[in-house]
């Protein structure tokens, strides 16, 4: 039963990243394209996790807080950027 929600888990964060990556594109301002890409870290830690249950590893959960703080900091840095113009003041 696992392997059917894992499965199912899968294709759903997939089919999400895949909309966040067309937002990316389609996007009409740069507050819309930082949104994707703070939602699209979001996606790819779930799936880094879901990886970590299918492989019964735990080296992934520590990549997946890898990525999440990593992801952050770049969000914070980028709209920094954004509405200041320069990230270190």
């Amino acid at each position: 039963m696992i392997h059917y929600a894992l499965i199912f888990a899968f294709s759903c964060f997939g089919l999400g990243l895949l909309f966040n990556l067309y937002r990316i594109f389609v996007a009409p301002g740069v507050v819309d394209r930082v949104l994707a890409l703070d939602t699209m870290v979001i996606n790819i830690i779930a799936l880094l996790v879901l990886y970590g249950i299918s492989s019964h590893s735990g080296v992934y959960f520590e990549a997946a807080l890898l990525f999440a703080m990593t992801g952050f900091v770049s969000t914070v840095a980028y709209c920094k950027f954004i509405l200041r113009g320069d990230i270190i003041e």
